[in-house]
């Protein structure tokens, strides 16, 4: 009787362990009971925007026509052990015209006690912003995103197992709005996040005081490059006066203006400013808060190239850098605006697997662009380019394929500000700002080589090491463990998610070169240790 009992635990824990709770919309799924709550649906409806990261042929149809709780939802057999599988994550589209009202874009996923007359009382909540027009993936992790229990005296949902329905509601309740959506790959899963967190500040300008920019951190870049003209038809002339790129309290000031200019030896009727920074980096989350110039045919910038360019008069080249044409040194466009389409912000990848064009991009319209100061973001690493404003999401660069044509982002870049002045400039434009309040840098916090210590119950061999360096452990047998590899001056070389299995792993080196490194490993229960090693 005791086996019996010890293989029904068994097979409780492997099916517990094997839940799925999943849906494509075209009859893959495991949900059979989505229900519209004061909301149509339709589970079987033709994918209205069939393109970008969704192909499918249907998709779920959310149609809330102004119910005041308008939600959709579904139960499951089971409750959800979040310590087991954490997060949820769906496909959203909701067309510009789809939605009524002036509440905020936002979708929010709730989790619910089904089985109770009053489920909401149980309810923890997520909330995630939206972009409209296109289609987007969000993930709702109820181990590490701010929650919000609808009773305050409820514990954290990672250590609740009362929950078994899943709550869909967009754009909030207790309102009459109308929103038309549509929903597709619903997924019940396990998140942990391989990504590098990068929040170690290695440089940056808060622009304080007033006066000329700081010529240890910016380059004035002024010499037209083709002898008469700059790139893409802009018709300014780029100056190094205070005039057009200046500090006023507090802020760095990039003055695009009407005035005649003679430079070089041609005179143009715009002035302007391009910089350069003096720093370059690889990988890291770059953060700068600004405010736009209006105006149609203003066209400015936050952007990044290859420190290895060949332009003439861009600082690195002056340098000594410049070794590789565009694109193949890789562009990053953080932020561009044009004032014929006012309020849209587009970030965009120019690489030579697309020949330089503008195919990989994504955006998003701000209301207050040239109004108030928002927060540009990019973190770049070795994986996938994010781009936000204010946190919020408009486009990730994550090729299948990284290599040459397709990321040429393994090496250093360096920022770039201008405002650029096109040929369909308003007649009537006089001058325009592009205002910085601050931009910084943050990369992984460096090693300490004197911190690292070997454990006693982990071992490597052989070390030094030609290929395949072993790893024993003493007190594992199974887990998914992260590698992540470094040079000796802390930069990320490498990582990757290992199995280990029956305590042992193994790791490839033959791609480094020969030298020390350090070697990080992080367990599921978010321990880490390091380790120094030698390649031949």
């Amino acid at each position: 009787m005791k086996n019996l009992y010890s293989l029904i635990l068994c097979f409780s824990v492997l099916c517990l362990n094997a839940q799925v709770v999943e849906d494509d919309f075209e009859g893959n799924g495991t949900i059979t009971t989505w229900y519209g709550d004061d909301c149509g649906i339709d589970t079987d409806y033709p994918n209205p925007n069939q393109q970008d990261i969704n192909l499918s042929n249907t998709v779920l149809q959310y149609n809330d026509s102004g119910g005041q709780y308008a939600n959709i939802q579904f139960d499951t057999a089971s409750n959800f052990d979040l310590t087991i599988k954490n997060s949820f994550k769906l496909k959203l589209y909701i067309p510009y015209n789809a939605v009524t009202g002036s509440q905020t874009n936002q979708i929010s996923l709730k989790l619910q006690d089904g089985t109770l007359a009053q489920p909401w009382t149980t309810q923890s909540e997520i909330i995630k912003p939206i972009v409209l027009n296109q289609w987007q993936e969000i993930v709702f992790n109820f181990e590490t995103d701010n929650y919000i229990n609808l009773d305050s005296g409820s514990s954290a949902p990672i250590g609740r197992t009362d929950f078994n329905r899943v709550v869909i509601q967009i754009n909030g309740e207790n309102n009459n709005d109308q929103v038309l959506a549509y929903l597709d790959d619903v997924l019940y899963f396990d998140e942990v996040s391989n990504d590098p967190v990068y929040d170690n500040l290695v440089w940056s300008d808060e622009f304080d005081g007033n006066g000329a920019i700081d010529g240890s951190k910016w380059f004035h870049q002024t010499q037209i490059p083709n002898g008469n003209s700059w790139y893409n038809g802009e018709i300014q002339h780029y100056t190094d006066r205070v005039d057009n790129a200046s500090i006023n309290g507090g802020f760095l000031d990039l003055v695009a203006k009407k005035e005649a200019y003679t430079n070089q030896g041609v005179t143009k009727q715009y002035t302007s400013a391009r910089l350069n920074s003096k720093f370059a980096f690889t990988y890291g989350k770059i953060e700068i808060r600004a405010k736009l110039p209006s105006g149609v045919g203003t066209w400015p910038a936050i952007w990044m190239l290859g420190k290895n360019i060949t332009e003439p008069g861009a600082y690195w080249q002056t340098q000594g850098f410049g070794t590789t044409g565009w694109p193949a040194c890789g562009e990053i466009d953080i932020m561009e605006h044009w004032g014929d389409n006012q309020n849209f912000v587009q970030s965009a990848m120019h690489t030579p697997s697309s020949s330089g064009n503008t195919s990989n991009k994504g955006g998003q319209t701000i209301s207050t662009a040239s109004s108030s100061f928002h927060i540009y973001t990019l973190i770049w690493s070795p994986e996938k380019m994010i781009f936000s404003v204010d946190d919020n999401v408009h486009y990730t660069y994550n090729p299948e394929v990284r290599n040459a044509n397709t990321w040429p982002f393994d090496q250093d870049q360096y920022l770039l500000f201008n405002v650029a002045i096109l040929p369909n400039i308003d007649p009537s434009f006089t001058q325009s700002s592009l205002e910085v309040d601050y931009v910084r840098v943050y990369q992984e916090s460096p090693l300490s080589i004197d911190g690292v210590v070997p454990t006693e119950t982990i071992s490597f061999y052989p070390n030094p090491v030609s290929d395949i360096l072993h790893i024993a452990f003493q007190q594992i047998v199974d887990e998914n463990i992260l590698i992540k590899i470094r040079d000796v001056s802390g930069r990320l070389i490498s990582q990757n998610s290992n199995t280990v299995e029956n305590g042992k792993t193994i790791f490839n080196t033959s791609s480094l070169s020969s030298g020390i490194y350090f070697i990080n490993l992080t367990f599921e229960n978010g321990t880490s240790d390091i380790f120094k090693f030698i390649k031949q």
